[in-house]
């Protein structure tokens, strides 16, 4: 299985709960049995561009048609997309930042959506995403208690991102694990949270595990 493992988190590797989660679910994989390649990817030092006037006019230009210049400014998501491409699954993880994701995420969205390549757009106006064989799991932290139910809850601008970016090239059907609060609460909580965490990572390592198992019996058969 190859992972494409994204961190967003711009605390050191030793500070920061989000990238220790992530290593913890890769971890995971390969002591169910997974036979994984991994390639990674640091949004916070690989910094994606921002949208540009020439990035849009570029991306809605068909390929035949763009310049020398076009192609250039495209080359950096045209490489970003192969690799989205080419993995079969998406590990993400990343901290809430001001209630949503950080934006070097967002820039990373922005660089992976993209007419053609990770969604159609067809002639009636609809679109049709392109994504939709790859696993994908967002790890997020938070500091305050987001879930259901709480005073906060209300407030998690994150959750929707996320869902509605990777539905529109074409992962209807993410996976989270949300670990929280993990900063403004009583320590007994912060630690309660991690231990949640954990045991969802560990379930959801064994589930990837058989399905794994199963696409390797189905493809040697």
């Amino acid at each position: 299985m190859k992972i494409l493992h994204i961190d967003a988190s711009s605390k050191f590797h030793q500070w920061s709960n989000s990238r220790a989660l992530g290593r913890f679910f890769l971890q995971q994989l390969q002591k169910g049995g997974v036979d994984i390649e991994v390639d990674y990817l640091d949004v916070t030092d690989d910094i994606q561009p921002h949208v540009s006037a020439e990035f849009a006019q570029a991306t809605y230009t068909p390929v035949d048609q763009r310049t020398a210049q076009m192609h250039d400014v495209l080359a950096p998501s045209d490489a970003m997309c192969q690799r989205v491409m080419e993995a079969d699954a998406l590990v993400c993880a990343m901290p809430m930042y001001n209630w949503t994701i950080p934006s070097t995420f967002k820039t990373f969205i922005d660089t992976i959506t993209r007419t053609g390549i990770t969604y159609d757009l067809l002639p009636d106006g609809t679109t049709v995403g392109k994504l939709g064989d790859k696993k994908v799991i967002f790890i997020t932290t938070r500091g305050a208690d987001l879930r259901e139910g709480t005073q906060y809850s209300w407030m998690d601008a994150m959750t929707p991102v996320l869902k509605a970016s990777f539905a529109f090239i074409g992962v209807d059907a993410p996976q989270f694990v949300d670990a929280q609060p993990l900063q403004f609460t009583a320590a007994e909580e912060r630690d309660a949270a991690l231990v949640r965490a954990h045991a969802e990572l560990s379930h959801l390592a064994a589930q990837w595990a058989v399905e794994y198992g199963l696409n390797q019996q189905i493809q040697y058969a």
